[in-house]
């Protein structure tokens, strides 16, 4: 493993969290990475994380402009700061965060990674087995309750909302990717490849109807989501007979106003530029790092992370 060398971040520089894969007992493991690029994704550095074990992603800045990324197996929040070296962070507890929204009155909404125990764990076995062993809460042998949970951002547990999961093709997936709405009245969430985009009323602690439900058997799944600079929402539909594409949602009904196909199979990470005219899109297949043209759906830089099965976040400083 090499040392450090992240730079101090400047305007438009993208942050990919793709942690270094080369345990063979786990492949989930490996020294946590997170790498940084131009914004044209021209290489400038890698930060090694302290107190990660395996996948470090969930990359989100908070208003201080410090930069957020979640080991979830481990139960671990990193910060780093603008720097670009990693800092003290709070804890947060036991549970799977893997993703984080960040309130106008400094509070936090954190979704948690994992859902339910072994029996909805569609992946013990069989030809998609899991090649990771899932940790157990302290004391318990379930893996999560794939809630919300607010936050200061001292660590201090504020509330908590009992959010419906789908659980996703392992079936054991709860909140696994979540953006708060540009007034803060809900939080909009989704479970990695399920059909549903859930939406959770986060002023009176309701759920709410979906925003869409794709029918079980057109094959659509929903795998990364988010708003852009000017409040426009858009989602990674994942479909493995037709492909996957970027949608433009509207907020309402749910309905897809605009969608660019993608070239080919395994866009999972989505992050919205501040100039809303761009997308950064990351492949888990193969560890491509894609700059995107919203208007025409064309990728216009690229980058490689040279791992697969390992982006897991993505984020732009402004």
């Amino acid at each position: 493993m090499s040392k450090s060398d992240m730079k101090a971040f400047e305007q438009g520089d993208i942050l990919v969290g793709a942690t270094l894969l080369n345990n063979p007992e786990d492949d989930h493991a490996g020294p946590g990475r997170i790498i940084q690029y131009d914004s044209d994704l021209n290489l400038k550095g890698v930060l090694w994380t302290e107190n990660t074990t395996h996948l470090v992603g969930g990359l989100k800045f908070d208003s201080n402009k410090d930069l957020w990324a979640f080991d979830s197996q481990n139960c671990s929040a990193i910060k780093v700061s603008s720097s670009g070296e990693q800092i003290e962070q709070a804890d947060f507890g036991d549970r799977s965060f893997s993703n984080v929204n960040f309130l106008s009155n400094g509070e936090l909404l954190l979704g948690e990674h994992l859902t339910g125990d072994e029996s909805n764990n569609k992946a013990l076995e069989g030809p998609r087995k899991l090649g990771t062993v899932l940790p157990f809460m302290p004391g318990t042998e379930r893996y999560g309750d794939g809630n919300i949970y607010k936050y200061s951002q001292d660590g201090d547990h504020i509330e908590t909302f009992e959010t419906e999961t789908h659980g996703g093709m392992p079936g054991f997936l709860g909140v696994t990717s979540s953006a708060v709405t540009p007034d803060e009245s809900k939080i909009i969430y989704i479970s990695e490849l399920g059909n549903r985009i859930f939406q959770f009323d986060i002023e009176n602690n309701k759920q709410m109807d979906d925003l869409i439900t794709y029918e079980p058997d057109s094959g659509n799944m929903v795998i990364a989501i988010g708003f852009s600079s000017g409040g426009d929402f858009y989602s990674i539909k994942a479909n493995f007979r037709e492909g996957f594409s970027l949608c433009r949602h509207d907020l309402e009904s749910g309905s897809i106003l605009d969608e660019k196909v993608l070239p080919g199979p395994g866009w999972a990470t989505l992050c919205l530029c501040n100039d809303g005219q761009h997308a950064i899109m990351g492949n888990f297949f193969n560890g491509q790092i894609g700059k995107f043209e919203l208007a025409s759906g064309q990728m216009i830089a690229s980058a490689e992370t040279e791992v697969e099965r390992s982006v897991a976040g993505i984020a732009e400083f402004s």
